[in-house]
């Protein structure tokens, strides 16, 4: 095993195609997004993989992008059977009746607003960080959140990635993406206040 690879790395670099593509709609429902990935196979590195997302993610078109963030449940509402949104979404299984409650509400005034599920790298938070983001980007332009919301699929799939080819213990990923977390934000905003948005 060289340097930077795993077992599952090598084991999706030489996977049959079609079960490439299905490990990867578990980690992002965007068909766009598993095509980059799979056409730049084999991997030298986790690293090189984790790069490869980022780009990927970032060259979404905003139809793309739709189709990826439809793929994750409202924040509150992990789906049923499906261990990734649960335990993502594990910071608001402790969460009061009325934490849930104004979730609710708010993740429905959200998706009024801007027609799609609010995203948020939901991996090391709790429900009151959660539901503190959301008042928040509430507020946003639709092309500013859109790009936040990007950013924030970026780190999704980067960890969901990482435990799909055994790259890390689930702690130290969700440590390594939030230390990166505010520069991703400030450039996503970045690129929306500069004209450089995704059509």
């Amino acid at each position: 095993m060289t340097p930077g690879t795993t077992p599952g790395l090598t084991r999706f670099n030489t996977s049959a195609e079609g079960d490439a593509i299905a490990a990867l709609h578990e980690v992002c429902a965007g068909s766009a997004w598993g095509r980059a990935i799979l056409a730049r196979r084999p991997y030298a590195s986790v690293e090189a993989l984790l790069l490869a997302s980022d780009v990927a993610t970032a060259g979404l078109t905003a139809e793309d992008l739709a189709e990826a963030m439809a793929g994750h449940p409202p924040i509150g509402r992990p789906k049923e059977g499906d261990p990734a949104s649960s335990r993502e979404q594990r910071g608001m299984a402790g969460a009061s009746p009325e934490l849930r409650a104004e979730m609710l509400e708010l993740n429905l005034a959200y998706q009024d607003r801007f027609g799609h599920v609010f995203l948020i790298c939901a991996t090391g938070r709790t429900g009151e960080q959660m539901r503190d983001a959301l008042r928040e980007r509430i507020g946003n332009a639709p092309e500013r959140e859109r790009e936040i919301a990007r950013a924030e699929l970026g780190r999704i799939n980067r960890i969901r990635l990482s435990r799909l080819v055994g790259a890390t213990d689930p702690e130290e990923t969700t440590e390594s993406v939030e230390s990166v977390e505010t520069v991703e934000t400030e450039k996503a905003v970045e690129s929306v206040e500069t004209g450089e948005t995704h059509r």
